[in-house]
């Protein structure tokens, strides 16, 4: 297995994206050139703001999901590294 990675771009829009990678230089680029995601090519250009490295590929990904159900303020407290926020941000999703 190779080395993951976790990151979060800042699209233009304000928005944010998360996703995993093993390579992330190449999937940088391929979110600048519009061929990351659907969500990214309509939000150009990005910024590559947040970046976590893993073991494990399939542990970045575990990772991405994880991140990618938090709230923005969640978010926003990981990227500026105040872990000690982290727990008070945690909100309750009603049941669908």
């Amino acid at each position: 297995m190779s080395i993951g990675y976790l990151y979060i771009l800042k699209c233009v829009d304000g928005t944010y994206y998360t996703g995993s990678t093993k390579d992330i230089e190449l999937r940088f680029q391929q979110h600048q050139a519009g061929e990351g995601s659907s969500y990214t090519k309509r939000r150009l250009p990005v910024k590559l703001i947040y970046v976590e490295e893993f073991p494990r590929v399939d542990e970045a990904f575990y990772r991405e999901k994880q991140v990618q159900d938090w709230s923005r303020k969640k978010k926003e407290a990981l990227i500026d590294g105040k872990l000690h926020d982290l727990p008070g941000l945690s909100q309750k999703r009603p049941n669908s």
